[in-house]
């Protein structure tokens, strides 16, 4: 709507959710690995052909943990640059500004070597189903899109409406490219079920609900605020 055109994309990986989608463990996130973050990589090498179907090169972030071996950066770079893309350790949480300094100047570098040529996935003017579709087919890989009878109650309702031309937000786990939260890396050929279908009037969007996600995740009936504490010498207790 405001036809803002982004001149770069920052896509931030961590070694520890590569070694996930290479298969390993909840254990074994934090154990090095050249085998499995090479692995895991394909979902990182789908997320850089994802960005450049928008007709943008993104700058990778390595999200730096203590525990990260330089093998397996190593690897993160080379896989990224056999797509023409940058990766550079962040290591921001450790180093503050002057660890996001490489970063900070890929950046710029990618600014300044290409002008932006963002592009939409889709044209607005399609069917609400027809946008599900693209989305799915381009993004996630799915083989086909499943609805059910609420989810095409909602979009015949969004139709009657006059409102089937707005853009659609997905709403679905982001564990996985697919509705799955176990189905990880780089998966192709599955279907995905539109659970449901809501409407963002107001920001301007259709909402597809897919799988079984959660969208607002679930509050505790003491909040944690209850136990934090500032004392009269401005001593703060009770954060973690």
């Amino acid at each position: 709507y405001g036809d803002i055109q982004p001149q770069a994309v920052v896509l931030v990986a961590t070694l520890r959710a590569l070694r996930h989608h290479g298969g390993a463990s909840p254990d074994a996130y934090g154990t090095p690995s050249v085998e499995l973050v090479s692995k895991g990589c394909q979902n990182l090498l789908r997320h850089i052909s994802n960005l450049k179907k928008f007709g943008m090169h993104p700058v990778v972030a390595i999200n730096h943990f203590s525990g990260d071996t330089q093998e397996e950066i190593d690897y993160v770079i080379r896989a990224s640059a056999g797509e023409g893309v940058a990766a550079v350790v962040s290591k921001g949480w450790a180093e503050g500004g002057a660890g996001c300094k490489a970063l900070a100047e890929a950046v710029i570098q990618s600014i300044e070597k290409q002008e932006s040529s963002f592009k939409p996935l889709y044209e607005h003017s399609l069917s609400v189903k027809e946008k599900i579709a693209c989305v799915a087919r381009e993004i996630y890989r799915a083989k086909e899109v499943a609805y059910t009878a609420k989810a095409n109650e909602d979009i015949r309702n969004i139709e009657k409406s006059g409102l089937s031309g707005l853009p659609v937000c997905m709403a679905k786990t982001q564990k996985s490219f697919s509705d799955n939260e176990k189905l990880v890396n780089a998966p192709e050929g599955f279907t995905v079920t539109v659970r449901e279908v809501e409407i963002a009037a107001g920001a301007g969007f259709v909402i597809p609900i897919l799988g079984t996600m959660m969208r607002m995740p679930g509050l505790p009936q003491v909040p944690a605020s209850e136990g934090m504490r500032i004392d009269d010498s401005g001593n703060i207790s009770g954060l973690s």
